[in-house]
């Protein structure tokens, strides 16, 4: 069996974050998304992965490498534009051969990994196996509709859904869905859709197997969704503190990276910061993860995220649910006159006290 992850979305809605850093890339827990889908699939045994890769491939490709770290074979697949993931099955079709394979979107997270899923798949033999998982807003999802377990359809982000059953970012096929992508045309926003090619499946009497997905799941396209991965994974971590603690009060599982030195805080975990960390002065609430070579001095963070070479100072306020990204600067200035001066790149959002 192989792998397909697909990496090749523009990430439109973690702009500005994305204009300049693909969005498989973005860190949750200080480990990127993607990263998360290749152990995913090493775990279950699989090590034949390919990568589909569209404008961000160079960055991609730089992170991840030929995928030994991981005990992996890794093979680029350009695409050259986000033309549905359908699209991304059709053109893999060369690399994937006969062999059947599991699907995994590159900015999803599925807590207890796919390990079941691949055993099921082996055992039941069908020509698809669909993770589910029910959710209060279907109609932003692809959407399944299940009677005495069998799939009978599937609709692509319904205006009115007929069932909260949305697909999980990991799909489980054989070689017959190259047919099924063959045969089914563009939707109508120019995407060839996989619940159209699944559900061509279901059309040709192939056997399509639900499985509804206890464990939580994340897709991690959107801020909000980000964060609350990053929640959800450093809920699980333990404390390790290898760096210089200095006057400060740590609570909870704290991950400190070396060389990093924290003077006068007070850190609440559940909190993991990077190697080469400067924080004085500072509180550093639950759920945050940052990132390597960040300053915090004289402020508050709780519940976010921030990326490498950051600095954060002298902020009259706490800073909360929040994606900082990299070589950012936040800060009072005593600058005079006094006023708000900032340099904000497109699809920014700042809020002023």
């Amino acid at each position: 069996m192989k792998g397909l992850i697909l990496s090749g979305g523009a990430g439109t809605r973690l702009r500005p974050i994305t204009h300049t850093s693909a969005k498989q890339l973005v860190p949750v827990a200080n480990k990127p998304v993607l990263f998360y889908g290749l152990e995913a699939l090493v775990s279950a045994g699989i090590t034949d992965i390919g990568i589909v890769v569209g404008d961000t491939h160079a960055e991609i490709e730089a992170a991840v490498g030929d995928g030994s770290r991981w005990g992996a074979r890794v093979t680029y697949i350009p695409q050259q534009a986000p033309l549905g993931l359908a699209h991304a099955v059709l053109i893999a079709e060369s690399y994937l051969g006969d062999e059947p394979f599991v699907m995994y979107l590159g900015d999803n997270l599925l807590r207890d990994g796919i390990v079941p899923f691949v055993e099921r798949f082996s055992e039941s033999a069908p020509d698809a196996l669909i993770l589910l998982q029910r959710v209060p807003n279907p109609e932003a999802y692809g959407v399944a509709e299940v009677f005495d377990g069998t799939v009978k359809r599937l609709v692509e982000k319904p205006a009115q859904p007929k069932s909260d059953l949305a697909l999980v970012g990991v799909y489980l096929f054989t070689a017959a869905v190259f047919d099924s992508v063959k045969a089914i045309t563009p939707s109508a926003r120019g995407e060839l859709e996989i619940t159209d090619a699944i559900q061509h499946m279901v059309d040709r009497g192939l056997r399509v197997e639900p499985h509804i997905v206890e464990g939580w799941w994340k897709d991690t396209g959107k801020l909000e969704d980000m964060l609350e991965a990053n929640r959800l994974i450093l809920s699980t971590i333990e404390h390790d503190v290898q760096g210089e603690v200095i006057e400060t009060h740590l609570e909870g599982p704290v991950v400190v990276g070396p060389r990093t030195v924290l003077r006068r805080c007070t850190v609440r975990g559940p909190v993991i910061i990077g190697d080469d960390c400067t924080l004085t002065d500072a509180f550093i609430g639950p759920y945050t993860a940052i990132s390597h070579d960040v300053t915090i001095e004289h402020a508050e963070v709780e519940h976010s995220i921030v990326l490498d070479h950051s600095s954060i100072r002298h902020l009259n306020a706490r800073m909360t649910d929040s994606l900082i990204g990299k070589n950012v600067m936040i800060g009072r200035s005593d600058a005079r006159p006094v006023a708000y001066r900032f340099m904000v790149g497109d699809s920014s959002q700042i809020g002023v006290l």
